[in-house]
Parts: structure tokens; sequence; C-alpha cells
């Protein structure tokens, strides 16, 4: 096949399974995900690796691009302060690390981590993803003869998507993925905290988390905006609903779609 092919893949690797979507031209495919269980004995990205390489097997054409989305299971996310003693990109690096392991009270030698773009004397967002996980990713693309585009935290992914809908001002980006949320708070035109923990797929829950992050923010409550693929009905909260794929039974399909 041509490297000019138009077949793309998008793999969505979620908390218990992984799923599978495909682009030909302009059309979409939904193929199928797989559920996997979790061993202790191994890292929580090793049985999501393996289930990927059977459904990839299955379905994938030699040649195509392959995308990867990654739950925030396998991501840690971290804010790092402005600070006017950075000079130099690998400066930058070794202060983000420090600012997880003070956050996270351990090493991340083998994480890797990505900061997100922002004005001098902004704050940034700091992701860690295992570097195993992204060296096994480059493996199974070679094996399955694909070409690995992209590797995304499903956060950045449903973000960068839904950042045309936020409003001008001071909000709460809430990401609730099945069993696990991420909070982005902004104020002033800066990151103000990010925030993941797992939480219960209720809307009683997520007021629970959302109420908390909005009490640290002090008296003017920000602007909530809520994307909650997978969920079987749309939340009851005080929030703008940023999801259009309520009601889909497959929750990775419904993060896939949300984002494709």
């Amino acid at each position: 096949m041509s490297h000019l092919s138009p077949d793309r893949y998008c793999a969505v690797l979620g908390a218990e399974g992984v799923g599978l979507g495909h682009w030909h031209g302009n059309r979409h495919q939904w193929l199928g995900s797989q559920a996997f269980s979790c061993d202790a004995a191994q890292p929580a990205w090793a049985q999501a690796l393996e289930t990927l390489g059977a459904l990839l097997h299955t379905h994938a054409v030699k040649g195509a691009q392959l995308r990867v989305l990654l739950s925030a299971r396998y991501s840690r996310f971290c804010l790092v302060p402005w600070s006017d003693a950075i000079g130099h990109p690998g400066e930058l690096q070794a202060y983000a690390r420090a600012c997880f392991e003070n956050l996270y009270g351990q090493a991340l030698d083998d994480w890797r981590i990505v900061l997100s773009p922002e004005p001098a004397g902004a704050a940034r967002i700091a992701t860690a993803l295992p570097e195993a996980l992204l060296q096994g990713l480059q493996a199974l693309g070679k094996r399955s003869h694909l070409h690995l585009r992209s590797v995304q935290p499903y956060l950045m992914a449903a973000y960068n998507r839904c950042s045309a809908q936020l409003g001008q001002g001071d909000f709460l980006f809430v990401l609730a993925e099945p069993r696990r949320s991420v909070l982005l708070l902004a104020a002033g035109g800066a990151w103000q905290q990010v925030l993941a923990q797992g939480c219960a797929d209720n809307d009683q829950a997520l007021r629970a988390l959302i109420a908390r992050t909005c009490e640290l923010y002090g008296e003017h409550l920000p602007k909530v905006y809520l994307h909650a693929p997978g969920r079987q009905d749309a939340p009851d909260l005080e929030a703008v609903q940023l999801c259009s794929a309520i009601g889909d039974s497959d929750p990775l399909c419904a993060m896939w779609r949300a984002v494709a």
C-alpha cells in the first residue's frame, strides 16, 4: 500500500479497554473495542498495549496511519508555575520534573514530560507519560506495519476540540472519563490548577468534585464546561455540556467520536 494511503486509524486506550476507529477518505467507522482485566503484577498500560495489538492484527491495513489517545489513567498532570530563572529548554524540563516529583513524592525518571505552549509569564500544564508505554507503541506500530503519527492524552485532544466552545473569561474545564476525571482551571488568561483523580460515573460524585475545585477558586465562581463521553444520560449539573455523544453504549466509541 502507498504511504499516501487515506486509511487512518485511531486507538483509544481506556482504563479498562481499548477501542479502534477507522477513517477512509471521509468515511468514519468504529471497528469495536475489547475489554481487558488488570494484572497487579504488571504496569497499568501493559494489558492495554497487548489488547491494542490484538485489535490491530484483526482490523488494521498495513501502511496506514495510527493515532493513539491515552486515558488519564496512563497520564500524570502537573501545573508548572512561571519562573524568570528559566532560560533554556533543558532547564524547563528539569524544573517541570521537579514540580512533578514534589507533587507525587517520587522520581519520574522513566516518564516523558510534555509541556503546553504558553506565553511568557504564564504557568504551563505538564503531562507525564510512561516512557515504556511510548516505546511499546512505537514497537507495536513497526510490528503492525503502521505509521504511528501521534500519541496524545485524551485530555489534550478533548480540550483542543472543545476550546472553540469555551466562552471568554475564567472557566473550569471538566473531563469526566469513565472512572476518572481531570479538571483544568483557568483564570486571568492563565492556567491556575490541574487536578486528576478517580471519580464514580454519577452526578453526585461529579458535583462534589466540581464543588471542591470551585471552593479553591474563591468568591467569584468560574463558568463550568463539562465533557463527559460515555455517559448514558446527560449529567444533571450546572455546567455547559460539551459532549454530543451522550447515550453511546460504548464509552470508548463515544470518546473517539467526540474528537474524531
